[in-house]
């Protein structure tokens, strides 16, 4: 058993994950979040969260997935683009199974029961709004102080990556409607995810929320079009009105589903827009001490490709697994370095993958994408890349390896 001090600034799906799997592991832990479990519960949504099952797999390891048998499993994921000529014909449509199923427990549900897991594990809460003043006190009792939140200054600290961040400026008008009483799909569930060309992307899918089971809407707009639309909503009632007018302009076989519809409560909606960021893992106190990010903190994706939550568990996981592997050597900076290396290792595919939805898509890609209708093989390895992004590549990335895989497939 390890007597070693860990803080923890943040309390979602890494900060929490980390700390309960530190503590089962013996290791002294304090988590500094600034809301309570009862302002989350009663809060607004946070994100869609829709994790696969190697993310869900590393929850179970340390014995967080309360919600297993009550969620709603996600089973496949289904595409679909929209024909430009031809108002509610579908150009490409096509369902790849997930080999084990994801699900989706909305956060306001989760990390309250997390942050009770936590207390009873014999961890410390701090609710506070941490200040660089307060990380400096952290850092200096501490054999480890890791930053899995960030606003302000605290984002601050962390240097932006420009040679791992091409964007500097929000790809996406995000937004989140959770509603009670969509139509299910037939057969069984999906992630049905919707691409229109040149104004943006549209998925759902089911999940567990504080009022029961529910669909997630995603709305991802291209700045500067239509979909770009949620500047001027100003209650709820209307943002599940804009959000189903969306649906009945480009998309009606999902407007369809949609006619009884309505939000699961006041807060369960969201929008806004940020650019994608990746940051230097290190960042450096006025006094000189160091101190680790993790997650969002220093590697923030548009949801495009639903990775959040799934880059959080997993960055939380070889975390854990490398404090524990170091034993009682210092925390130093080339730990902190080679740890967010490790997780890069596997980021850096994810990340590529996210940055290169956000473009308008190259000619090999729609060859991938429509040539999955015709090879349901390739439909179900594109499904099952949400769960493992770097088998994507470099077929994915690379236009003559795009080639070559369809080649195999067609003989």
């Amino acid at each position: 058993m390890s007597s070693r001090k860990i803080t923890i600034l943040g309390g979602g799906q890494a900060g929490l994950q980390l700390a309960c799997g530190l503590l089962q592991k013996g290791y002294e832990v304090k988590v500094v979040q600034n809301r309570t479990a009862e302002d989350i519960r009663t809060g607004k949504v946070m994100s869609s969260q829709c994790m696969f099952d190697a993310a869900l797999q590393n929850e179970r390891d340390v014995g967080l997935d309360f919600w297993g048998k009550e969620c709603p499993t996600v089973d496949s994921i289904n595409f679909v683009v929209p024909a430009p000529d031809k108002p509610g014909h579908k150009t490409i449509d096509w369902n790849g199974l997930l080999e084990r199923p994801a699900q989706s427990v909305d956060q306001r549900t989760k990390y309250p029961v997390w942050m009770k897991e936590l207390e009873r594990r014999g961890g410390t809460l701090e609710i506070k709004e941490a200040t660089i003043a307060d990380l400096e006190t952290y850092a200096a009792s501490s054999d480890l102080t890791i930053v899995a939140a960030g606003k302000g200054d605290i984002a601050r600290m962390f240097e932006r990556d420009a040679a791992k961040s091409p964007y500097d400026k929000p790809q996406r008008a995000l937004a989140l409607t959770y509603v009670h009483g969509m139509t299910p799909r037939p057969d069984h569930s999906a992630v049905n995810f919707n691409l229109i060309p040149g104004v943006g992307e549209y998925f759902v899918f089911p999940a567990l929320t504080n009022s029961g089971p529910c669909d997630i809407m995603v709305l991802e707009g291209i700045p500067g079009g239509p979909m770009d639309c949620w500047k001027d909503v100003a209650t709820p009632q209307e943002h599940l009105a804009r959000s189903k007018w969306i649906l009945d302009t480009f998309l009606p076989w999902e407007a369809e589903r949609c006619q009884k519809v309505e939000l699961t409560d006041a807060n369960g909606i969201l929008a806004g827009a940020f650019p994608p960021t990746v940051r230097k893992p290190i960042g450096r106190l006025p006094s000189g001490k160091v101190v680790l990010g993790l997650a969002d903190a220093v590697c923030l994706n548009d949801p495009i490709t639903g990775q959040g939550s799934n880059n959080a568990s997993k960055a939380a996981r070889i975390y854990m697994d490398a404090i524990v592997a170091h034993g009682d050597k210092a925390f130093d900076e080339a730990f902190m370095q080679a740890t967010f290396d490790r997780y890069w290792n596997y980021a850096q595919f994810v990340v590529g993958w996210t940055n290169a939805l956000l473009q308008p898509p190259p000619p090999h890609v729609l060859n991938i994408m429509g040539s999955a209708q015709a090879f349901p093989v390739l439909a179900r390895r594109i499904a099952n890349g949400f769960d493992n992004p770097p088998d994507l590549f470099p077929w994915f990335a690379v236009p003559e390896e795009a080639d070559r895989y369809l080649q195999q497939l067609a003989a």
